[in-house]
């Protein structure tokens, strides 16, 4: 062979072996200076009351990225308004991922909402960080990408009617729940809680989510002579509620799920009826003198002082609190596997809300919750310490199922 050809030859084989070397894909929503986190929730339509957890999540990004960010990068944050319905979630989410190329989700509010879009999270690969509320669907079974921490509808409902039988001496306790997975799985858990005691519910009373005349509903709990009731509805039919019962006479103990435990707003909007209600609530209290809900209600009146601070709003910081976690544990090398490997690490984490431990085969982190009750002006005060339910989940499983 002439040493030309020897030259060309040579000249081939290394071109075709840089052909072959694999060449690093980058990760989604991952750069050099960003990374990309999406989410959506209900500003506007008969939810929008809770359109204040997205923007309190916004808050707590930003005040990250003002420190300096995490290990060099930015959080870029998407927030979508999904008016509390599927179909809008879906194309949202889509968008989202396939457009915007976000690395994750935080929060979504809406367990319908939520569950339209779960597989095609999964399907994607897409870590999703505290769906917003209490579905069992969430992490049994547990899934690789998915991380669930917002209290179990079905427990939230059994610690409550604990507290109505054994501390109130209730007898007759009835039930008024939205017609969803949202509603029933409360309903279950209080079923479930009350076969305990070889009690029945006084009710169950379904809603709706546009209904807006409740006075039949009223009639029917009133009726049953109920004289506790527990709530597992959307904010403007809590208020409805109360306002009618009061039309009627009606005056039950009102309890609710931590989904109605913002009591300023829920004061306000009842017009002061909502002083006696006991709710569940998995984080500090608004006026809590804990270092970290200091800081961030600083930043809330330097960033954003247009926003009112309250439990719906600074929950966006707690549903977020693990995932930035996550991201410092993780350091440079950003991805999604690194990520999930990451927030499994985390044991007993706790910053304004519960204390938080997952695991490989662990994807539901925190089953306490404390009670508040609401007292003069909207001020809610804790009545209980931090609570956990006995209440066998895989039994409310079985029950949505079916």
């Amino acid at each position: 062979m002439k040493k030309g050809d020897l030259v060309i030859v040579m000249a081939v084989f290394v071109f075709c072996s840089i052909a072959v070397i694999p060449v690093a894909q980058a990760e989604r929503g991952v750069t050099d200076t960003e990374i990309r986190i999406g989410q959506w929730g209900p500003q506007t339509g008969p939810a929008a009351l809770w359109g204040a957890v997205a923007r309190g999540t916004d808050l707590y990004f930003r005040m990250i990225n003002e420190e300096g960010g995490i290990h060099g990068r930015k959080i870029k944050y998407f927030s979508r308004d999904n008016a509390y319905q599927p179909p809008r979630t879906k194309a949202i989410v889509k968008e989202l991922v396939e457009d915007k190329e976000v690395f994750a989700f935080v929060g979504g509010i809406g367990t319908a909402s939520n569950m339209a879009v779960k597989k095609y999270l999964n399907n994607k690969k897409v870590p999703w960080i505290c769906p917003v509320g209490g579905s069992t669907s969430w992490a049994f079974p547990p899934t690789k990408y998915r991380f669930g921490f917002y209290p179990l509808y079905c427990e939230e409902a059994a610690i409550l009617i604990d507290y109505a039988v054994k501390k109130l001496g209730k007898k007759r306790i009835a039930f008024f729940y939205q017609n969803d997975d949202y509603g029933k799985g409360g309903l279950y858990g209080a079923e479930l809680a009350l076969a305990k005691y070889d009690m029945k519910l006084a009710a169950a009373v379904p809603v709706e989510p546009l209904d807006t005349d409740l006075g039949s509903h009223c009639i029917k709990l009133k009726e049953a002579k109920a004289d506790c009731v527990l709530m597992w509805v959307l904010p403007k039919h809590g208020a409805i509620m109360l306002i009618t019962a009061e039309k009627v006479g009606y005056k039950p103990q009102w309890m609710t799920s931590s989904t109605l435990s913002d009591t300023q707003i829920m004061n306000k909007i009842t017009k002061g009826l909502y002083k006696g209600v006991i709710f569940t609530i998995f984080a500090e209290l608004p006026d809590s003198g804990h270092p970290l809900m200091k800081i961030y209600k600083q930043t809330q009146e330097k960033l954003a002082p247009k926003e009112r601070w309250g439990i719906f709003y600074y929950a966006g910081i707690v549903f977020a609190e693990p995932m930035i976690e996550a991201f410092k544990r993780c350091g440079r090398d950003l991805t999604a596997d690194n990520f999930v490997n990451s927030m499994e690490t985390l044991r007993e984490f706790q910053g304004i809300g519960p204390k938080i431990t997952f695991g490989p085969n662990q994807r539901h982190g925190s089953q306490s919750s404390y009670l508040g009750k609401c007292t003069e002006g909207g001020k809610a005060v804790l009545i209980s310490d931090l609570m956990d339910s006995d209440i066998d989940v895989r039994e409310i499983i079985k029950r949505i199922s079916r």
